[in-house]
């Protein structure tokens, strides 16, 4: 189920990221940036079953490895370190972050052809869209 995601997607539109970002707590020097940068989302996954997930973008470059439903640590993007679990939900690959009593989902799934990142905090929702690359 996870190959439907496999390749290099770009981003060609961000909703509401700015408040997302407010909501886990990002700073506004590191929104700002945030807010202009539209990274590409390279999904793969190798012959042991790992994922890989990596954003990158000329600001930063992410990269997470797991495997479905086994938590990780991870380190993100603006340098919260999360307790992370991936699961694959009804054809949605969900991105759940734990840290400090907080929580924080990232549903992808593939739309009409493009790759579309919910990002929710509470009531807070951003919604990032990606095509892929030729």
């Amino acid at each position: 189920m996870v190959e439907k995601f496999v390749g290099t997607w770009k981003m060609i539109s961000s909703d509401n990221f700015d408040d997302y970002m407010k909501a886990i707590g990002v700073g506004f020097a590191t929104r700002q940036v945030g807010n202009r940068t539209k990274p590409n989302l390279v999904v793969s996954v190798d012959d042991q079953g790992f994922v890989c997930l990596k954003s990158q973008s000329t600001f930063k470059t992410t990269e997470i490895k797991f495997k479905l439903n086994e938590p990780f640590e991870e380190t993100t993007a603006d340098d919260r370190k999360t307790r992370t679990v991936v699961t694959l939900e009804n054809g949605k690959l969900v991105q759940k972050q734990s840290w400090d009593g907080k929580e924080t989902n990232i549903e992808r799934e593939i739309e009409d052809g493009k790759l579309v990142a919910k990002c929710i905090m509470g009531d807070v929702i951003a919604v990032r869209t990606y095509v892929m690359e030729a």
